[in-house]
């Protein structure tokens, strides 16, 4: 059978263009798979690996908020992004505008997870998953 989506892409409107540009580019360390510039404006798209939907409820989006971020913090929409190295791509990210919500934590599904927010606002998780040997 075949798949009835063949790619996940998330379409953001920022306001500064430039300075999400470098945060996604330098701070997560995307290359630019396609660039538009013209009269009207400008445009990225940033491959991103494997792309997957998590629906959420309320309840549940509220317990994982308290475990990445201690409180209740993220809207409608976040990133969760999987890196080889949490502790060097948080660091990337911070120095390119970021904001850490949350220090990282071991969650309980063994995946070492830091909550930040971008430049423009959006919640974003950055993961790595642990050695799932003891």
């Amino acid at each position: 059978m075949n798949a009835p989506i063949l790619e996940l892409r998330v379409a953001l409107t920022v306001q500064d263009y430039e300075k999400l540009f470098t945060f996604y580019n330098e701070g997560l360390g995307l290359d630019p798979a396609a660039l538009w510039t013209n009269e009207h404006g400008n445009a990225v798209i940033f491959e991103m690996g494997r792309g997957t939907l998590e629906l959420f409820d309320e309840g549940h989006a509220a317990s994982v908020d308290q475990l990445e971020a201690g409180r209740r913090v993220s809207g409608q929409i976040r990133f969760a992004l999987e890196v080889p190295d949490l502790d060097a791509a948080l660091k990337r990210v911070l120095a390119k505008g970021a904001t850490l919500v949350h220090e990282p934590v071991v969650t309980p599904w063994n995946h070492y997870n830091a909550r930040l927010q971008s430049p423009d606002g959006l919640q974003i998780t950055l993961f790595q998953v642990l050695d799932k040997t003891p």
